[in-house]
């Protein structure tokens, strides 16, 4: 049995050039998105914010009755047409 030895001594680990450039690259994306969050995007005022999750609310409410009826009215017409067999 032959025993494999690296022909290179014990080092650190190393990182190569890609690996380098591609941390600095996410480092500085991460502090661009940090100071757009913080600097460029106009957040909704809270009176607005009530507003916007109100009118929501009423659309959910709207669908959810939307759908509740399609789905009684198919009920009732398959009932139906299922108790002819």
């Amino acid at each position: 049995m032959v025993a494999y030895r690296s022909p290179k001594p014990l080092m650190g680990v190393r990182i190569s050039l890609p690996v380098l450039n591609l941390i600095i690259i996410m480092k500085e994306y991460i502090q661009k998105s940090i100071e757009e969050l913080f600097y460029k995007v106009s957040w909704p005022s809270w009176d607005e914010l009530q507003n916007d999750s109100i009118v929501v609310a009423i659309a959910s409410v709207i669908i959810a009755l939307t759908i509740y009826l399609m789905d009684a009215s198919w009920s009732s017409l398959l009932g139906a047409f299922y108790s002819m067999f």
